[in-house]
């Protein structure tokens, strides 16, 4: 089985790198007719108009490799909460490229689990699916920092976008305005619905886009308070300052349950980090005792459970102190 496993992950590599190399040799040539056509265009033009600069361009067409996986992300209807996932967490990935990391990462721990614990082979899968897992558990912990850092500067750009208005500015200007005047990830939020609104899309499906990448209570309000007055009219810049107040209410709250809430966040860090603490000290003081946990198939499968508790344990505390706001 484990030959096997070997076999399919070395032939799998070596597909994915002939792809790419056959893909980019039909690139460089498809590049190298399109710069003739160009020169050759260029220079009967500059016949009939003589000091005329060149000044070939190449069109580069959006491709990259994973076509397969493209099509079965696409037939199982996962390709497009992949690539939201991968935009909320503000990177430039493909989903195509986050299934070849997560499939890379379980073969990875797959063998490791079959060649390093040989009297234990059944760990395999349950190390393969950790190591997939890794890729989406930090896409998500960049999408959760990325989220938490736009909420902190939106109220601050709410009440610039009601003092730009008040100043005889459009909404929409005052939107692009934003861009220069505060950091990302908000600045580069805001141009892009300022960009798709100015190359004609309407203002309502731009800020609906805004909310979709920006999936915030915070930034939902906003896009609701504004399509509501653009139907219903009345004064955009008031309903924006006391949607910036009840934000910053919601932080000032926000911030007082957490503090209640500390008590049980380091009574789960605590219980959970004292089975590793006593592990380490019984490892040192009598290291016959806990080598039964690594060499015996008994102690193996008991430390397995254990930690398998330990994790349902946290999460289940990390659920009771956890509230939102």
């Amino acid at each position: 089985m484990g030959s096997y496993i070997a076999i399919f992950a070395v032939i799998w590599i070596v597909a994915l790198a002939a792809g790419w190399a056959v893909m980019n040799a039909f690139r460089s040539a498809e590049a190298d007719k399109m710069k003739s056509r160009l020169l050759g265009t260029q220079q009967r033009a500059g016949k009939k108009k003589k000091g005329t600069k060149k000044n070939p361009a190449l069109l580069e067409r959006d491709e990259t490799t994973g076509q397969l996986v493209m099509r079965l992300l696409r037939k199982f209807r996962y390709h497009d909460r992949a690539q939201a996932l991968i935009e909320q967490a503000g990177l430039k990935w493909r989903a195509a490229r986050l299934v070849h990391a997560c499939l890379a990462l379980f073969l990875l721990g797959f063998l490791v689990g079959w060649y390093g614990f040989a009297g234990q082979r059944w760990t395999a899968v349950p190390l393969g699916l950790a190591g997939a897992a890794l890729p989406i558990l930090h896409l998500l912990r960049l999408r959760r920092k990325r989220i938490r850092k736009f909420e902190e500067q939106f109220p601050d750009s709410l009440e610039f976008v009601a003092r730009s208005m008040r100043a005889g500015h459009a909404f929409s200007v005052s939107l692009e305005m934003i861009h220069r005047e505060f950091q990302e990830p908000l600045a580069g939020e805001f141009r892009r619905t300022f960009e798709e609104h100015n190359l004609g899309l309407p203002l309502e499906t731009a800020l609906q886009n805004l909310a979709k990448r920006v999936p915030s209570m915070d930034v939902h309000f906003f896009v609701s308070a504004v399509l509501l007055q653009r139907r219903t009219g009345g004064n955009l810049a008031e309903i924006l300052d006391k949607l910036a107040s009840l934000i910053r209410e919601r932080f000032k709250l926000r911030g007082k349950i957490r503090a209640i809430s500390a008590h049980g966040r380091m009574t789960g860090v605590a219980l959970t980090c004292i089975p590793l603490v006593v592990a380490l000290l019984m490892f040192y003081v009598n290291p016959d005792y806990v080598r039964f946990f690594f060499t015996d198939p008994t102690g193996q499968i008991m430390a397995v459970a254990a930690a398998i508790l330990q994790v349902i344990g946290y999460l289940i505390i990390k659920k009771i102190v956890t509230i939102e706001v």
